[in-house]
């Protein structure tokens, strides 16, 4: 029967994997087996670039950590090594670079994990990581709005060119706003003053 410092020492464990993944965006659960050294460095230190932490954690322990955060459908994820990458910044950076490592590595499976706090299948994680980053949208969306602008622009100075043809004189005014009229409050007290 375990002593109970080492009961104690694994309760501590798990309060403290479950705070991690209660502030965590991402909670990743991967097959751990026939990686190398120098893979498994190579991918923990592009992790740690994007702020995200990879760990080999006893299944019990996540399973419990899992449970005390009031996360469910995993459970049965936790069979054989299990790595859990965790990161509270993004979500989306390191599940494509365990994409990517899964795909070059044919024993690293993505088994499951949580985004956001809702919990997702192998299927819809590699769907996610295989969208465009946010800065390749972004410029996408910025190419767009500038071709549509530009596209306005070209039609305008058509429009433009074709009254000019027909010799309707194009300008572009601004109504003017009527000049508003402030009495001198001095001026009619003389006025006043002068009448009487």
């Amino acid at each position: 029967m375990a002593s109970e410092k080492i009961l104690n020492q694994k309760k501590e464990e798990v309060s403290k994997l479950a705070e991690q993944m209660k502030e965590a965006k991402l909670i990743l659960l991967t097959d751990y087996r026939g990686i190398n050294v120098t893979d498994d460095t190579t991918l923990r230190r592009d992790l740690r670039g994007i702020g995200a932490k990879c760990n080999v954690i006893k299944n019990n322990i996540t399973k419990r950590a899992l449970a005390e955060c009031g996360i469910e459908g995993l459970e049965e994820k936790l069979e054989g090594p299990t790595a859990v990458i965790m990161s509270s910044e993004d979500y989306l950076e390191p599940s494509k670079i365990i994409y990517k490592f899964s795909k070059d590595n044919d024993y690293y499976k993505i088994k499951g994990g949580v985004i956001d706090g809702k919990v997702m299948t192998a299927e819809e994680i590699i769907t996610l990581a295989k969208l465009p980053s946010r800065e390749t949208l972004l410029s996408m969306l910025a190419g767009a709005l500038l071709g549509n602008i530009s596209k306005i622009a070209v039609a305008l100075d058509q429009v433009r060119i074709q009254k000019e043809e027909a010799g309707e004189k194009v300008s572009v005014s601004v109504p003017a706003e009527e000049p508003t009229v402030v009495e001198d409050a001095t001026a009619k007290e003389t006025e006043t003053t002068e009448e009487a």
